[in-house]
């Protein structure tokens, strides 16, 4: 395929050329003058031309955040690059360049027409994220392989496509369209024509056996993918209640892991059933954790839940409270202002003005004790909240720590049995009376008593830090979710709303004062 100025020296995208650029594009006479006298803020730029600038990469255009739409047409890009921070694109025209793969549109994600026309292109890929586009143009590009339009079948809102030009379109193969009708089912134009329904029809005919076989497969992925989602979701929560991985062996097997020696004694003769009785008890003590965990981290949900609400309340009925006094010393305001305008005694004036400067002052006091209110009220649900919460933590804790110890137990119990099954295996061996089906490692381990026990005990040691790290790093975490949360609530949002209200009460009164004083009043 023949590209432009591929012969000419190529252009960078610099500050130069992009104000040009946006002034070309920008208001003109008069209008224009004085934006180019004030200057161009390319944050607000929101359409931009950059066609046949002979463009060879694509790079500083990191300060056009608002942009909408963006015309890259008729240059000599080759790769796609620097669009990562245009989150607000929704019209890119990259035709006419030397493009040789789909990539870097990653964060486009309000994309809706894209063009890619007259480019190198030969696999339709990485476009997962733009799930919202509409309209998209890959015509006269080196697609060659039809199944790679399956790919499009992810894009639920495309409903224009152009692909003309491509190899797939020149062969003999009279299936394209038919093919691209049949499995693109959400299209309305192809190739720029209107598709009516008896070729649709045709179509989904022609492939009937082809399509019920690719919908059966989407559909085993699809599931496939729910449950890897629906897990990522399990994991999500129990990581939230600190007992991730608890509701199995996990733990368990954790403990023989990084112990080669226990490795070794558990091919000790008559360990397998002690083995399998001893996991299964210790499994269902996880079990009991992670249980535990659950439900407590659903009382805490709720006791958060209840206290955000709670403050919102206080806020809101606080506010409304203070909005009816507003409006009803605003109708007060409003007929007083209508009758000292139209009295002529000042006397009658001197002494209503100065029962409106005893009125603004009761409103400051209302309003400001409102306020004051609030801010009790709010310290008051912190405090009760933070007591709720500890106890609710260190119930969980306590509970935990019961099951740790019968962790701890029940590991204890195991080793005593592992070293009364050592001291017998070992006396079997220096009497030569091991089964054959033995293993080496072992008959190495069974040479005299002091490297058995070191064996043992060297076991029992790796199982009971793996169990101690377990119990600490489920406390630790939740201690240190617990002062987070407390010192989020504790930070500065809170004092500087508080700041914030007083700010405007106090202009709030100053413009009322300030009213009354300018009124145009017969005694002045």
């Amino acid at each position: 395929m023949s590209r432009l100025y591929d012969t000419i020296e190529p252009s960078v995208i610099d500050d130069e050329m992009l104000h040009k650029a946006v002034e070309e594009q920008g208001p003109k006479e008069e209008a224009g003058k004085i934006a180019k006298q004030e200057g161009i803020d390319f944050a607000d730029v929101e359409s931009l031309r950059l066609d046949y600038k002979n463009i060879l990469k694509i790079d500083n255009l990191w300060c056009f955040t608002t942009l909408r739409k963006l015309q890259l047409d008729n240059n000599i890009i080759e790769k796609i690059e620097g669009l990562h921070q245009l989150v607000n694109l929704e019209w890119l025209d990259l035709s006419f360049n030397n493009i040789d793969m789909i990539e870097g549109l990653d964060k486009l994600t309000n994309l809706r027409d894209l063009t890619l026309y007259n480019n190198r292109i030969a696999t339709i890929e990485n476009m997962d994220t733009l799930t919202q586009l509409h309209v998209l143009s890959l015509g006269n590009n080196d697609l060659d392989k039809l199944e790679n339009l399956l790919y499009l079948r992810r894009f639920k809102r495309l409903r224009t496509l152009n692909l003309a030009g491509n190899p797939f379109c020149d062969s003999t193969d009279p299936d394209y369209k038919s093919y691209v009708v049949a499995f693109l089912p959400h299209l309305e134009y192809l190739d720029y024509r209107l598709i009516d329904e008896d070729t649709k029809e045709a179509a989904e005919k022609k492939f009937d056996v082809a399509i019920e076989e690719l919908l059966h497969d989407e559909r085993v992925t699809d599931r496939k993918q729910e449950e890897v989602e629906e897990h990522a979701l399990q994991l999500q929560l129990h990581t939230a209640a600190f007992v991730e991985r608890m509701d199995g062996p996990d733990l368990f097997d954790s403990l023989y892991s990084e112990d080669v020696e226990g490795q070794k004694l558990n091919t000790m003769p008559s360990v397998d059933e002690l083995m399998a009785e001893y996991g299964k008890k210790f499994t269902e003590i996880c079990r009991g954790i992670f249980d535990t965990g659950l439900s407590k981290h659903e009382e805490r949900a709720t006791e958060v839940n209840e206290f955000w609400n709670s403050i919102n309340e206080a806020k809101t009925e606080n506010k409304k409270e203070a909005m009816d006094f507003i409006t009803q010393f605003l109708e007060h305001k409003k007929q007083l202002f209508v009758e000292l305008q139209g009295d002529q005694d000042p006397q009658v004036i001197e002494t209503k003005v100065a029962a409106y400067n005893t009125k603004v002052t009761e409103v400051w006091d209302k309003l400001m004790g409102l306020e004051l209110q609030l801010v009790d009220q709010l310290e008051e649900a912190v405090k009760e909240f933070e007591r709720n919460l500890s106890d609710m933590v260190g119930a969980f804790i306590e509970k935990v720590q019961g099951y740790f110890s019968q962790c701890r137990d029940l590991e204890n119990q195991h080793h005593e049995r592992i070293l009364e099954i050592s001291m017998i295996t070992l006396e079997k061996a220096i009497k030569n009376e091991l089964d054959e089906e033995v293993s080496e490692d072992l008959r190495m381990l069974m040479v005299d008593k002091d490297t058995v026990i070191n064996a043992v005990t060297s076991s029992h040691d790796i199982h009971l830090l793996k169990i101690d790290n377990r119990e600490d790093d489920i406390i630790t975490r939740i201690n240190a979710w617990m002062k987070g949360l407390i010192d989020s609530i504790h930070d500065e949002e809170e004092v500087q709303r508080n700041r914030a209200r007083v700010a405007e009460i106090t202009h709030f009164i100053d413009n009322l004062r300030d009213e009354v004083d300018n009124l145009d009043l017969h005694q002045y």
